[in-house]
């Protein structure tokens, strides 16, 4: 049998033994609304039904104190999110997902809502590791729902 050399195996040791890189994206927008008009919108945490494009429905409930809000997607499936914090002071909740077809784990994100004028400028930021897919394909699909979702609210709060 050939032996291994320790400065051969170490590389290899140390690779499979760092974790995985978290993802962090943000996407903002800038809306020609109050920023306390804006929050009516994003601070019911089931009101995502209402500006953004993919979900069909929400369902809200509570686990051990805190909400759960169950998301139908346009086209089928369902994700299931759980809101971690909440500040309605300065206007920004997080949350994590708990269940979802997405191709990510350790999902937490917070949305939040900033006056810039006489409008409101919203920041949706998360952080990820991916599941199943490259790292570039998990970003673009989370991304693809923030900027979708940023350009529903803009539509939605005027």
């Amino acid at each position: 049998m050939p032996r291994i050399r320790p400065h051969v195996l170490l590389p290899i040791l140390l690779a499979a033994a760092t974790p995985a890189r978290a993802i962090d994206i943000a996407e903002k927008t800038e809306i020609a609304a109050a920023p306390d008009k804006v929050w009516a919108a994003i601070g019911d945490f089931c009101g995502i039904q209402a500006w953004h494009p993919a979900v069909a429905g929400c369902t809200i409930s509570q686990k051990e104190g805190k909400p759960v809000r169950t998301l139908a997607l346009k086209g089928g499936g369902s994700i299931v999110e759980e809101q971690v914090s909440r500040d309605d002071k300065v206007m920004s909740y997080s949350y994590t997902i708990l269940e979802s077809p997405l191709p990510v784990s350790d999902y937490t994100s917070t949305l939040m809502v900033a006056p810039n004028g006489s409008g409101a400028t919203v920041n949706w930021s998360g952080s990820f590791n991916p599941k199943g897919v490259p790292d570039t394909v998990a970003k673009d699909v989370i991304s693809g729902i923030y900027t979708a979702g940023l350009k529903g609210l803009a539509e939605t709060v005027k």
